[in-house]
């Protein structure tokens, strides 16, 4: 039974303001994906799933097949505005997919066995990889048994805007809720959800999308996915989130979901201006021999 990583990589980069899956941060011309990649096949992780949009497909085959796809078995999924909808009609104007929680969900042709699911655009860190591939290796036999990587809130923010995040409560290492806010902004030390109107800690633990995932999952996001679609699909900028389900199957008791804290610190392109930054901590990663100059090579 292969253990997967699947990347949601379909997004389409509205506060980036381009194709930032896709948009080199490394020495060799190397995505955040492909560190993320190579972070997991040393965790043990043997299957790569791409959830692309269709208008970006070839491209990430071309790419990432001639370099990734050489040294691990890899799988694409498309993540259409249509996938899943049966008989019901996506609202009028809408460009842009159903969100995270759809991504996860149209993956299930790729995924037969424990899977992880991580964002494209975000750099998680090695032990992040370790510690969501033990607990896959560990728990594979339980399907309600699930985990999530906790990263502390001041290490997940940007100074060139807000970032969406998970906000959680966890007791005795077992989540007990997460409310997904989409606007955080950092001042200092305060932490501001500028849509809820709440402020929190900087230790506050987030999700950064970075789970630790069984196929039971799938029958509740179909189930979830449709009743979001009776009552949002009319929107054209809703949004079905994987954080809101998995929130509800630890509520009705049909999921646990172990908080496994993660001693990285996050860094992405959520805007433009963060390339830089970004392209400065690979630099000094690789000049440690954390990472080769040529990932792939």
């Amino acid at each position: 039974m292969k253990k997967s990583l699947v990347v949601l990589a379909a997004g389409m980069g509205s506060r980036y303001g381009g194709l930032k899956q896709m948009d080199p941060v490394g020495p060799s011309g190397e995505f955040i994906l492909d560190y993320s990649v190579y972070d997991a096949l040393q965790a043990g992780f043997d299957r790569i799933v791409f959830v692309v949009r269709r208008d970006i497909e070839a491209t990430f085959r071309e790419v990432l097949g001639d370099r990734i796809g050489r040294h691990v078995e890899t799988a694409y999924v498309c993540q259409e505005m249509t996938t899943g909808l049966q008989d019901y009609p996506p609202s009028v104007g809408r460009q842009k997919p159903w969100g995270t929680g759809h991504a996860t969900l149209v993956s299930r042709e790729a995924v037969d066995g424990p899977f992880a699911v991580i964002n494209a655009d975000d750099f998680y860190g090695r032990e992040t990889f370790m510690l969501l591939g033990a607990f896959l290796k560990e728990s594979a036999d339980d399907p309600s048994r699930y985990a999530m990587a906790g990263f502390a809130l001041r290490s997940t923010v940007t100074e060139h805007g807000t970032v969406a995040r998970g906000i959680c409560q966890a007791s005795n290492n077992l989540l007990t809720s997460i409310v997904e806010h989409t606007a955080i902004k950092a001042t200092g030390e305060q932490f501001y959800s500028e849509g809820a109107g709440e402020t929190f800690s900087g230790d506050s633990i987030v999700s950064l999308n970075t789970w630790a995932l069984k196929p039971s999952i799938f029958a509740t996001l179909q189930a979830e996915f449709t009743e979001f679609l009776t009552i949002s699909g009319h929107e054209p900028k809703a949004e079905f989130f994987l954080p809101t389900v998995i929130d509800r199957m630890i509520t009705s008791g049909q999921a646990t979901v172990e908080v496994l804290p993660t001693p990285c610190t996050w860094f992405g392109t959520t805007y433009a201006e963060d390339k830089v930054r970004v392209v400065e901590a690979i630099a000094r990663l690789v000049a440690e021999g954390c990472y080769p100059d040529d990932l792939w090579k």
